[in-house]
């Protein structure tokens, strides 16, 4: 196998050590980190979104080291005093589930054994401090999927990713009687269940008993929890989050059920804004979109810094929602694929049975 085309290359052992970054790294990890996505660099990363300057992994996922939260890791690869290798994983609080943000690695034939290397010894630490599951989201390309299969993750869905240039004008912001006419309204607590039967309504069984969401994720959206996790979820951490849903319209079989959603995240770094969106089969996902377009419009009219553009992942089994947003002036520049990893070895529920004689 070749190190272009495979997780890993079959050439002679790579020299060097994998260890914890410090702070008198962060000048290399920079420099390595946009190496990484230059194209013919030589280098592989995860390819999250796209290579490249305009929205690459590390403008999306740059590191202020007041959002660098202390349960998180950052690993290196170290041969010769160079750099050449590292990786980033940050931590769910909530739930105690890490997922992996970046991972770099120059050297050409041996980039896939060096990051093979960064994985393994992140996976062993982490574990060690009791994490239940690891996820990660990559491009399908330079042998990413081979190389986190190699490690033990499964691969369970794939999403695409849509972007919206700068250059385009934000809608109006929708006036509170637009937005009530539409049953559009902020989540609170108590919207947990209803938000909780809405994911589960558009989410396949099995991605559903994987991702094992639970009703009290969603009982405070936008506190940080990863609900609902996507791809670019972790680039939450560098915006304020809103979330809203619309209700069921009146006359409705179930009046209490919620039959669309929006996460809103206003960029507070150099980087995209961000929407999520869940709607029920069969509606009309547009006037959430245009809602989420207007907040951001509502909370950038008064910043210099407005022009970020607007980015949004959309799971492949909620289409054709990808093409509503196409039609508020998004276009696909992505597919990316999801995997998890599991510590935790699953055993049958037990259950009383009848006795017989």
């Amino acid at each position: 196998m070749s190190g272009q085309s495979n997780g890993r290359s079959n050439g002679p052992a790579v020299i060097g050590k994998v260890r914890a970054a410090r702070l008198t790294d962060l000048a290399a990890l920079g420099e390595l980190s946009r190496l990484a996505q230059a194209e013919d660099s030589g280098a592989r990363s995860l390819g999250l979104p796209l290579a490249g300057p305009p929205i690459g992994v590390f403008t999306l996922f740059r590191l202020p080291l007041g959002a660098f939260r202390p349960n998180d890791r950052l690993y290196v690869h170290e041969a010769d005093g160079h750099l050449c290798g590292l990786l980033r994983v940050e931590r769910d609080g909530h739930r105690d589930e890490w997922t992996i943000v970046e991972l770099d690695a120059v050297g050409l034939g041996d980039a896939g054994d060096i990051r093979y290397r960064l994985v393994q010894a992140c996976l062993r630490d982490v574990a060690r401090r009791g994490a239940t599951r690891f996820h990660v989201a990559c491009a399908d390309a330079d042998g990413n999927v081979e190389l986190f299969m190699q490690a033990g993750f499964v691969r369970y869905g794939d999403e695409i990713v849509s972007f919206r240039p700068a250059g385009s004008p934000l809608p109006a912001p929708l006036a509170d009687e637009e937005a009530g006419a539409f049953g559009i309204r902020p989540v609170g607590p108590a919207d947990a269940v209803a938000l909780f039967r809405l994911y589960s309504s558009v989410t396949p069984a099995p991605v559903l008993r994987l991702e094992m969401g639970r009703i009290a994720d969603w009982e405070l959206p936008g506190s940080g929890a990863l609900v609902p996790r996507s791809s670019l979820t972790p680039i939450l951490r560098f915006a304020d989050v809103e979330t809203f849903l619309q209700e069921a319209p009146r006359g409705a079989p179930d009046a209490t059920a919620a039959i669309g959603f929006v996460q809103v995240g206003v960029a507070k770094e150099d980087q995209p804004h961000y929407l999520r969106v869940l709607a029920r089969p069969g509606g009309d996902a547009g006037p959430l979109i245009r809602f989420g377009l207007g907040v951001i419009a509502a909370r950038t009219e008064r910043r210099a810094d407005r022009g970020h553009g607007v980015i949004a992942p959309v799971r492949t089994y909620e289409s054709p929602l990808e093409h509503r947003f196409e039609e508020e002036g998004f276009r696909a520049i992505s597919t990316v694929t999801l995997l998890m990893k599991e510590t935790l070895v699953r055993v049958a529920e037990p259950a009383l049975v009848p006795a017989t004689r």
